[in-house]
């Protein structure tokens, strides 16, 4: 759903606006769909106030609705990171505490966010400003913003347990991914493994802060470089941007390399 928005007034005023009118019966509707369709307790028909948190964390900033998304992101960061570290212990309790650190950053990062909401086709559901719509490069963004609004939701309505339940199955094959990997998913020191390998020296990073927005998940833009070659990522925190950007090079060496890199 995309709305024009209302990007004129300052943030104060936003917050001055009041709170929505009772969800139509069209949105409740598809509200319960997605509700159902994702598997999520408790069972329907879920209260006024539940419907309310999912609407608002599917409504995002952009749209000039209130209240929006960002609330339930904030809170949805905190509980990703809690329920993540608690399925590498209990799925994974042997593995060190290091590894496990740099499993859970994989679990929990951005890149993973928008992933989840394009296998849950969050788009169905979102309410965005007509801008955001058209910035087709930004929708993945979007989507792990909500994600992780959502995830706040879930945790508002039916807690901790909830959300595991949701988030185990998807957790599952990208552990198993990042487990067989002998970097751990960690581009920057398989790109680093690799530079040096070719007598390249060392990769260089130009890391730099592109928006002072909270939370904003390409707040840090990086550029990382070798002879010849040169690649960007974008991050909510100097190392992710830093990873993302390794990884963009990692892939176009794969591809030049004929996927021998």
């Amino acid at each position: 759903m995309v709305f024009e928005g209302n990007h004129g007034k300052c943030r104060a005023c936003a917050m001055a606006v009041p709170r929505p009118s009772p969800i139509d019966a069209a949105r409740r509707e598809q509200l319960e769909q997605l509700w159902q369709q994702l598997g999520l307790s408790p069972p329907l028909p879920l209260k006024d106030d539940e419907l309310a948190q999912l609407n608002e964390a599917l409504t995002h900033t952009s749209s000039g609705l209130h209240p929006h998304h960002e609330q339930l992101e904030f809170l949805g960061d905190a509980v990703l990171r809690l329920a993540a570290t608690e399925f590498i212990a209990s799925t994974q309790p042997q593995l060190p505490m290091g590894e496990r650190s740099a499993l859970r950053a994989q679990l929990v990062s951005d890149q993973w966010l928008a992933q989840l909401g394009e296998q849950i086709g969050i788009a169905r559901w979102w309410q965005i400003g007509a801008m955001a719509s058209g910035d087709v490069a930004g929708h993945a963004t979007l989507r792990a913003e909500l994600s992780e609004a959502l995830i706040g939701a879930i945790y508002a309505i039916g807690g901790l347990q909830a959300v595991q339940a949701w988030l185990t199955p998807y957790w599952q094959p990208t552990s198993a991914a990042v487990l067989a990997d002998p970097h751990r998913g960690n581009s920057k020191s398989a790109l680093q493994e690799w530079s040096q390998g070719q007598a390249l020296g060392l990769p260089a990073y130009d890391t730099r802060e592109a928006s002072r927005r909270h939370g904003d998940p390409r707040r840090f833009h990086c550029r990382v470089s070798l002879p010849d070659l040169l690649a960007e990522g974008w991050g909510g925190s100097r190392r992710e941007a830093e990873q993302h950007a390794a990884a963009a090079l990692l892939a176009e060496i794969k591809a030049s390399n004929g996927d021998r890199a």
